[in-house]
């Protein structure tokens, strides 16, 4: 593995850490991100959307251009609307 892919990967990580302690600081906050999700799903526009509103509503900040999020901010999005997807499909 390159030091350039080594380096890529570690930064992900902090970055991911960083975040997952942000969800974890205030109690509700996962329950609340997964709300604003399901009020989201089917939006065409459903990642920009839970993104603008997570950052209203919650003391996670997602950038609301996806040019400015991170690669822990895009991974959250992504793991979310899987969440509902799933959840939804049970039903």
């Amino acid at each position: 593995m390159s030091s350039s892919s080594e380096i890529s990967k570690a930064r992900a990580l902090s970055e991911l850490r960083q975040f997952l302690k942000k969800l974890l600081l205030e109690p509700g906050t996962l329950e609340q991100t997964l709300e604003i999700a399901k009020r989201h799903y089917g939006d065409h526009k459903m990642l920009d959307r839970v993104a603008e509103d997570i950052t209203a509503e919650t003391l996670v900040k997602i950038p609301e251009d996806p040019e400015e999020r991170t690669a822990a901010d895009e991974l959250f999005l992504e793991l979310l609307k899987e969440v509902v997807e799933e959840s939804q499909a049970l039903y």
